[in-house]
């Protein structure tokens, strides 16, 4: 059964009448790394916010591990990481994780045991007691990541989560999610600007044409895992960035064709 399934997804806002997003047709399967990348304004955090329930389409369908994406909300199916962390600063990086645990009913011996493994799946033994404001904007990435992850949600929804960390740190954030996608087995849905970054990370890239957002291409990732560092080097590497830099070329001129004869 897939992960995602969309049908003639389409959003449009009633507030200017903006259509953002228009026949969006994409299937994801279970464990596949599948990054969003279009010009901004193209409606990628709203596609993802439109799987994740937390926006509704105006036209299509969604389904989310074989039910409305509602219910599997109600489910507890997803986990969200946005651009920034979103953590209580009154709560301690223990406490943040534990939040959904809270709010699931897990009993204090197995919040605990889940957040020793969460802490230690993102690097940050020795920090269970830290605030975030202790920590760095990388650090507070990743325990935004163990908190998503804590509950074992089938989809993971991540919008640019790294888009405003430093360069090193994005790329060290990089090798850690992939290690963890691995390690955990989920299927992540990924929003990015970076042409890089979702060659790097993905097994799929959705290249989306200018608004009104639409799928313009679908470029399969095929390098290698695990990827590190060399990875980056490889010459296939470069054709794959390459490859998805000429697709969003094309899509922002065949939109431009189409907005002349309109």
């Amino acid at each position: 059964m897939s992960v995602v399934e969309l049908k003639g997804v389409g959003k449009r806002f009633e507030r200017g009448g903006t259509v953002a997003l228009d026949g969006i047709d994409l299937t994801i399967e279970p464990g596949e790394f599948v990054s969003l990348i279009g010009p901004s304004g193209c409606g990628k955090s709203t596609l993802l916010r439109i799987i994740g329930d937390l926006v509704a389409p105006t036209a299509g369908t969604v389904t989310v591990n074989g039910k409305t994406a509602h219910q599997a909300r109600l489910d507890r199916d997803y986990g969200i990481v946005f651009q920034h962390a979103v953590l209580y600063d009154w709560r301690t990086v223990a406490k943040n994780i534990a939040l959904p645990l809270e709010m699931l009913g897990w009993s204090r011996a197995k919040r605990a045991a889940r957040i020793s493994e969460m802490v230690d799946l993102v690097e940050l033994a020795g920090f269970e007691h830290h605030h975030p404001w202790q920590l760095s904007g990388g650090m507070q990435q990743r325990v935004s990541i163990a908190r998503a992850l804590s509950f074992s949600p089938a989809l993971l929804l991540m919008d640019e989560p790294f888009g405003a960390l430093d360069e090193m740190t994005r790329e060290r954030l990089n090798m850690e999610l992939l290690r963890i996608w691995q390690e955990t087995g989920s299927t992540i849905v990924f929003v990015t600007h970076s042409i890089s970054e979702a060659v790097f990370l993905s097994t799929r890239v959705v290249v989306m044409s200018p608004r009104p957002g639409r799928i313009s291409e679908l470029i399969d990732i095929d390098l290698p895992q695990p990827r590190g560092s060399a990875t980056r080097e490889d010459p296939h590497f470069f054709e794959l960035v390459t490859a998805v830099r000429e697709s969003l070329a094309r899509g922002g001129a065949a939109r431009a064709v189409e907005q002349d004869l309109a």
